[in-house]
């Protein structure tokens, strides 16, 4: 059952968008291409078919789904330890979908220069930086929803939701 707060970021966000990190958007791949694969892959095995149902649905209420190069960077090496015929399912799957969801920069410059980057790295201080004020952040990083809190950014930690 969702939560009265949660329900709200959600209808906040619905028009803004939702950026989804690394473990959740390689959830999406993985799920697409094989349900039955998510428990047996080591990098979503922590997951389950409700749980990618749960994120089609989500991701299904937003208007628009943003990702970063660094965290597409990152699901696309996840990907490439996968076996084919799933791995090149999932590139396939990763190339679609770029044309679709909306990638936002910001220089690595930038990215490193936030005080936290040698706590949290690049990907991480992205997403705080191009979070903040903008979109919702859909996380399964206790670390990061943490400390995002703390700077007042709207995340749902997606364990939480499970």
């Amino acid at each position: 059952m969702i939560d009265r707060h949660t329900i709200s970021l959600l209808e906040s966000y619905r028009k803004k968008g939702i950026l989804v990190d690394t473990n959740i958007l390689l959830l999406y791949f993985v799920g697409s291409v094989n349900p039955k694969r998510i428990s047996q892959f080591k990098r979503t095995n922590q997951f389950n078919v409700d749980d990618f149902e749960l994120l089609i649905q989500i991701l299904g209420y937003f208007q628009k789904i943003v990702t970063t190069p660094n965290i597409l960077t990152e699901v696309s090496n996840l990907i490439g330890q996968l076996t084919d015929p799933e791995k090149s399912l999932c590139f396939n799957v990763l190339a679609m979908a770029t044309a679709k969801l909306t990638e936002v920069y910001v220089p690595s410059d930038v990215v490193t220069s936030s005080v936290q980057f040698t706590r949290f790295g690049i990907t991480d201080c992205g997403i705080e930086q191009i979070a903040k004020g903008s979109y919702l952040v859909l996380t399964d990083d206790f670390k990061l929803s943490n400390y995002l809190s703390t700077l007042q950014i709207d995340i749902i930690n997606f364990n939480h939701l499970r």
